[in-house]
């Protein structure tokens, strides 16, 4: 859970700045026609759906796996394979590749548009990370409370 916190949180350190940065120019209608309608997608998109419905409560179901059945290999690798990177079902291992692959091409591309555009973007993104780092947060700690997420893992059938 930690490197997985540490990953997302080095994400808000880093794009912070850069959506504070967008303050400081003068904004149209348009920019702010888009920012709204924006910060409410991502936060409902990313924040809600993703992290808190979905991402939060599969990594602490995974992380929970670690703990009832310690595997070096999970082990050395717990970030990875809470992220379903691997040590999961097909379907979870093609649908976290693909995002893993989607969410770098949109930070190249993010990085093209100039300000105040990136920070807009930055704002809705920093937005959903906070929001899943939280997420993320009260997950565990209702699991380590005894209420463990009610999701499915994820995990490989054994033979």
């Amino acid at each position: 859970m930690g490197g997985v916190i540490a990953l997302v949180g080095d994400a808000l350190v880093r794009l912070t700045p850069l959506a504070v940065d967008a303050w400081a120019m003068p904004w149209t209608v348009a920019q702010w026609c888009v920012f709204v309608p924006w910060m409410l997608f991502m936060a409902y998109s990313e924040g809600y759906r993703g992290f808190q419905t979905m991402f939060a409560p599969r990594v602490v179901a995974r992380a929970a796996t670690l703990i009832d059945d310690p595997q070096p290999v999970r082990v050395l690798f717990a970030p990875l394979f809470v992220m379903g990177l691997f040590g999961a079902t097909r379907k979870r291992k093609i649908v976290a590749r693909i995002l893993v692959v989607g969410i770098v091409a949109l930070i190249v591309l993010v990085r093209l548009l100039p300000q105040p555009w990136r920070g807009i973007v930055d704002a809705g993104v920093v937005l959903g990370l906070g929001w899943g780092t939280v997420a993320m947060v009260v997950c565990a700690a209702r699991a380590l409370t005894g209420r463990p997420p009610e999701i499915d893992p994820d995990l490989p059938e054994r033979a």
